[in-house]
């Protein structure tokens, strides 16, 4: 291989298909083992994050805790888009986040769910927007895809697992239940293929969830 084709293939925005896409501004996942996967060794900033889950309640928002109380250092706001649970917020203080720098909208009609997530992605206001939309095309995943990239935001989308279809989100995984624990499975990233993983909560023990139950849950959003 040449000095200039070496040089070449080495450039950030070049990836192999069998090696992990170099990505050049993330966030800490707050999980060694899953920085140790992610491209760039962490979220992607300005790009959409896909996480599948089996079922609510077994601790799919505390994955997130960790990069969300390291982005609410920043002088910009932290967005809920249509959460299934009242956010809590003496346990998000806990976690290192000011309930007053988050926004939270909850609506049931799906076309303001997806309209207020796509404003809050392209508004460059936004640190970081997590987002639970009744429902989601492919069309709405690419909204969303260009305007995190526009705004520069963490998105970070939930949906449920079982339920394939195209996305243009760069990075996808699949949260389930492991004990005391969350499984993790990579379903798409730029790179090759990695085994699925097991994440021990790195959080202290909480009194109370980040988000209180509504409806007919009775699984908890936080252990």
């Amino acid at each position: 291989m040449s000095a200039l084709l070496a040089t070449l293939l080495n450039h950030p925005a070049i990836w192999r298909g069998d090696d992990c896409a170099r990505v050049n501004d993330t966030v800490p996942s707050g999980h060694l083992e899953l920085d140790a996967v992610l491209p760039g060794g962490g979220w992607p900033r300005g790009a959409l994050t896909e996480l599948l889950v089996e079922r609510p309640g077994i601790g799919e928002l505390r994955l997130l805790l960790p990069a969300l109380s390291w982005l609410a250092r920043e002088d910009r706001w932290l967005a809920f888009i249509a959460p299934p649970y009242l956010p809590y917020a003496p346990t998000l203080a806990r976690c290192g986040i000011d309930p007053a720098r988050l926004i939270c909208v909850r609506t049931p009609v799906l076309q303001e769910q997806l309209w207020a997530a796509e404003q809050a992605l392209r508004s460059s206001a936004c640190a970081a927007v997590v987002m639970w939309p009744s429902q989601l095309d492919e069309k709405s995943a690419r909204r969303f895809q260009l305007a995190a990239e526009e705004g520069h935001a963490l998105g970070m989308l939930y949906g449920k697992a079982g339920q394939p279809r195209a996305s243009a989100a760069p990075l996808r995984l699949q949260l389930s239940a492991a004990g005391d624990g969350l499984a993790v499975k990579v379903l798409k990233r730029r790179g090759s293929q990695v085994a699925p993983l097991v994440l021990r909560s790195t959080l202290p023990p909480m009194p109370h969830p980040a988000l209180r139950v509504q409806r007919h849950y009775e699984e908890r959003a936080l252990s």
